[in-house]
């Protein structure tokens, strides 16, 4: 979503300046991840254009959806987080879920919520 407001704003961030650093890298979104930028587009004055925008972002990444493994380890972080305060949101669940069953660092703006899941590589930018 950073990199969408920055393109809006024609002025690049820290975003764009993650992805500048990263030039070359494979790249994958979560569904998860997807599913978010399309509602966030949903709610601009303007939804078309800003979901355009998101499926043009998308189409050039890779899109990675759950497999068999998701569900156990879903189940298993959920665990390990239902006694620590504050509790992480669901879609902030998914989200590490699917970086932690494909070993993939998950990239964020806030790392607060997702460092406090074991095994999870967290690379804030």
């Amino acid at each position: 979503m950073d990199l969408l407001r920055e393109s809006r704003r024609r002025r690049p961030g820290p975003a764009t300046a993650f992805l500048i650093r990263i030039r070359g890298e494979e790249l994958r979104v979560d569904v998860h991840v997807a599913c978010e930028l399309l509602a966030g587009a949903e709610l601009y004055v303007r939804p078309s254009v800003e979901r355009e925008q998101v499926q043009r972002l998308c189409a050039e990444l890779q899109i990675v959806y759950p497999d068999e493994r998701f569900p156990p380890t879903y189940a298993r972080l959920l665990a390990s987080q239902e006694r620590k305060r504050p509790r992480i949101t669901t879609m902030d669940l998914l989200i590490a879920t699917s970086a932690v069953v494909d070993g993939a660092a998950l990239v964020t703006r806030n790392p607060r919520d997702f460092s406090r899941i074991t095994g999870l590589e967290v690379v804030a930018y």
